[in-house]
């Protein structure tokens, strides 16, 4: 939107509408500059940071060299609402226009109604910016519904259908686009090939040998997003079985991909000319990692690796390995499934719905247990080692799952590699089935899948008979767990019946996963 008020003979008025990013929400930010009588000078009023402040030396060089004149004039920029701080290189496009606005170099009738994203070079060609995707979702909820941008973030803000999007690579090519000299078309969303749309091609759970009770549980982990630990020997296959999981994990939806699609644009993760991410996210930190960038925060909060992997998996590989420190920063989003982060003067939030994946030894050496390999830790180094992981934060985890050496026989029989196991499809379609199961029958509820369940729905959708009952009492008698696992039980008994096709939760279902509840209370002793 612009006005144009001739005040006198030398002093003008423009305004320009853009956005402000906060968190992983935008609002919109009105550009206003005024053109008066005085030395040639720039000020930018309205809580600019470091990086719109210079924008004032980067615009007066791109719009020179865009083959248009700058105004000799005392000009005055404000950022609209001036008690929030604007962050970001975005701004430089729609401060640029907004000038030559109010300079007459552009009409003013041709900006009605249109928003403005991007970052100026020297030269005065655009830059692909970060946040494109929530930006542009901010000023469509305010009624902007044609956007100019980089050509670089058209293809990522082009999943928005109700939004005319234009690309441009230059300056020039916006200013001849409002004139009606050389109008942009507007960017059309690419035609995706098969191949480009095809599940990337992760390693086969066919190719693993034996090995079926932790197959087994990781279909159950994925079938709904239940957190899962692994523990066994070094070399044992617990990595291995970890980098095969994204192969089972079901498609998302297009509210998903929009969402993941949305962080990783703020965090600039986006490839240039990339749409929607259509793959869950995988993600593998190292055990180096600080409390921040696995959490998220910072003096401008940005995501981390927990929002990263939102609607995927988190790895935390060697899990021991951690910080203790990093560790315990986890439960909060395992427990509310989004992180908030408040500072002075503001507080974001950004969404953490992932599934935690971790394996760890048993012991320093690795081999508590083993039947072939003697274990030379002492008790105080194994408490030491086992105490990292707080009691806490391994009662979260729904599953435990452990991990034995595979023995000669089951690798390979008489010099030949004996038939192989279930394909990953084959596991992936179950996957998909259970998961199909549990999208129909929350359908009327705020969640999506059984390890979303609270207190009340699991009254009302995980039911179990007078024999199944006993049969929790009893192991809640002898291994003393929390009211927190007497729910995970039922959770993924729900589960296992999804993936076996039953509506009625049967004895077997929550013997099952008793099992793995019961394991997971032998990391606290």
């Amino acid at each position: 939107m612009c006005v144009l008020e001739r005040k006198e003979l030398y002093q003008l008025y423009a305004k320009v509408v853009t956005g402000s990013l906060c968190g992983m929400e935008a609002e919109t930010v009105i550009v206003e500059t005024d053109l008066s009588a005085g030395l040639p000078n720039i000020t930018i009023v309205g809580l600019p940071d470091a990086s719109v402040r210079e924008a004032k030396e980067r615009i007066r060089t791109a719009v020179i060299n865009g083959g248009f004149s700058f105004p000799m004039k005392r000009i005055t920029v404000n950022l609209s609402p001036a008690d929030t701080k604007k962050e970001g290189s975005h701004f430089d496009l729609p401060i640029a226009i907004c000038v030559m606005a109010a300079a007459a170099q552009v009409p003013m009738t041709a900006l009605e109604g249109m928003g403005f994203l991007g970052e100026l070079s020297l030269d005065g060609s655009l830059i692909g910016i970060r946040g494109a995707l929530p930006l542009a979702i901010g000023l469509r909820k305010q009624g902007i519904r044609e956007l100019m941008l980089p050509l670089s973030n058209a293809e990522e803000v082009a999943v928005l259908l109700d939004m005319t999007i234009y690309g441009a690579a230059h300056l020039s090519e916006i200013a001849g686009h409002l004139e009606g000299k050389q109008r942009l078309q507007p960017y059309q969303k690419k035609e995706r090939s098969i191949s480009s749309t095809k599940k990337s091609e992760a390693p086969d759970f066919c190719d693993v040998a034996g090995q079926e009770e932790v197959k087994r549980a990781l279909q159950i982990a994925a079938a709904a997003a239940h957190n899962l630990l692994m523990v066994g020997p070094p070399g044992a296959g617990k990595t291995m079985m970890a980098r095969r999981l994204p192969g089972i994990l079901p498609s998302m939806t297009y509210e998903e991909q929009l969402e993941v699609t949305k962080i990783y644009s703020v965090v600039g993760e986006v490839s240039e000319g990339q749409a929607l991410i259509e793959e869950r996210p995988f993600r593998a930190p190292h055990h180096t990692i600080t409390p921040i960038a696995l959490i998220g925060g910072g003096v401008r909060p940005k995501p981390g690796e927990v929002s990263l992997a939102h609607y995927g998996v988190l790895f935390l590989d060697e899990l021991p390995e951690f910080r203790r420190s990093v560790l315990e920063v986890l439960r909060q989003p395992l427990e509310d499934k989004q992180v908030l982060i408040s500072r002075a003067t503001t507080a974001v939030s950004f969404p953490s719905k992932f599934m935690l994946l971790a394996a760890m030894n048993p012991c320093p050496c690795g081999f508590l247990g083993d039947s072939i390999h003697q274990c030379t830790c002492t008790d105080y180094q194994i408490q030491r080692y086992l105490s990292k992981i707080s009691g806490p934060l391994v009662d979260r985890i729904d599953m435990r799952v452990e991990i034995l050496p595979v023995g000669f026989s089951e690798l390979c029989g008489e010099g030949v590699y004996q038939k192989k196991g279930r394909t990953s499809k084959e596991l992936r379609f179950e996957v998909e089935a259970a998961r199909a199961l549990q999208i129909e029958r929350y359908k009327k509820e705020v969640i999506s899948y059984n390890s979303e369940l609270s207190p009340s729905l699991i009254k009302k959708y995980c039911v179990i008979d007078k024999e199944s009952n006993e049969i929790l009492r009893l192991a809640f008698q002898k291994y003393g767990l929390s009211a927190r696992a007497h729910q995970k039980v039922l959770k993924i008994s729900r589960t296992i019946a999804d993936i076996e096709g039953s509506e009625i939760i049967t004895l077997s279902h929550v013997a099952e996963a008793l099992r793995y509840r019961i394991n997971s209370q032998k990391v606290q002793s």
